[in-house]
């Protein structure tokens, strides 16, 4: 991999990241639905909400540059070290969501980081 494509793939996973966890974020800040759940007003709460509007604009960013990424390189190379966004939420959600991630879970991110370094080795 280049370091341009090395770069821009980073950009992707950190984009993927933060826009997860700004999903989130924004959802937990939402007030609880009493006495049922309401589609009209949910959908009415998540427009007014500014975390999940950051989390559609990151989104947005990285989908131009996962384009870009792929103008670049092979998809077998760059698909697999894209899979590093789910090391990267999982990582986030403990530091910064707080939640409880358990050994499987991290045992898991451990194993997808092991296959990118394998595929990214064996895939200059």
């Amino acid at each position: 991999m280049t370091p341009t494509v090395m770069l821009l793939t980073a950009l992707s996973i950190v984009l993927d990241v933060t826009g997860q966890l700004a999903f989130k974020l924004g959802l937990n800040r939402l007030p609880e639905h009493h006495g049922g759940f309401r589609l009209r007003l949910f959908w009415r709460q998540i427009a007014a909400a500014p975390l999940l509007w950051f989390g559609v604009g990151a989104y947005s960013v990285q989908f131009v540059t996962w384009l870009l990424v792929l103008s670049l390189a092979p998809l077998s190379l760059v698909f697999p070290a894209i899979s590093l966004s789910y090391v990267g939420v999982v990582l986030g959600a403990r530091l910064v969501l707080g939640e409880t991630v358990n050994r499987r879970r991290w045992l898991g991110a451990l194993v997808i980081s092991a296959g990118v370094m394998l595929v990214c080795a064996t895939g200059a």
